[in-house]
């Protein structure tokens, strides 16, 4: 096998691995899984990860990437900081093209007692955090926000974001990803100085 067609077969086997993982949950997630759905046998998976471990934490960490790709695209560009501020919160929310919601909140629980998948968590979480602290600091600086704490303002509101997805992804029924997304836009709208609409 050439070094392109491994590196194919790793990228393939990583995004069946989440669609997977998404599906069964990380905990039920079984190699032998993995590699039906992927079409391969056990001793490939077991060639490219060694352990189930393994091929869970890169799995999340895969996973992870996706996300920081589509947030270091919203950063790159050259739009202003209100549009970024929309574009951020849109891409977070369980609404928007994040990788699916039980997968984190499944990653997040596992984190607990995996030191790997900690690692992985952590740095996806702080990077939100940090990019939605640089986004607010930098509409304040052009006047279009009025916030005296930007890194407060984005842990809070990515509290939020977090709380309601829980709710939203595991309690079916109890809240609509609209009062989601209306909730969201109220708190935001209240931690930057402005009014709700605006952030439509």
């Amino acid at each position: 096998m050439t070094r392109r067609a491994a590196e194919v077969r790793l990228d393939s086997l990583l995004r069946t691995a989440c669609d997977v993982i998404v599906e069964r949950g990380l905990a039920n997630t079984r190699t032998a899984d993995v590699a039906n759905a992927a079409g391969v046998s056990q001793a490939l998976v077991f060639y490219h990860f060694a352990t189930k471990e393994r091929l869970l934490a890169r799995a999340f960490a895969y996973a992870a990437e996706q996300d920081l790709a589509r947030l270091d695209a919203v950063m790159r560009s050259a739009a202003p900081p209100l549009t970024k501020l929309k574009r951020i919160i849109k891409l977070y929310s369980p609404a928007g093209r994040s990788t699916s919601w039980a997968m984190w909140i499944d990653g997040w629980a596992e984190s607990l007692r995996t030191p790997e998948l900690e690692k992985v968590s952590r740095r996806l979480d702080l990077r939100w955090k940090q990019d939605l602290t640089t986004i607010i600091a930098a509409g304040v600086l052009d006047g279009t926000f009025t916030c005296a704490d930007p890194a407060g303002a984005a842990w809070r509101i990515n509290a939020l974001m977090d709380g309601l997805a829980v709710q939203v992804a595991v309690h079916d029924r109890v809240i609509t990803r609209r009062q989601l997304t209306e909730w969201v836009r109220l708190a935001t709208a209240r931690e930057v100085g402005l009014t709700p609409d605006q952030l439509d």
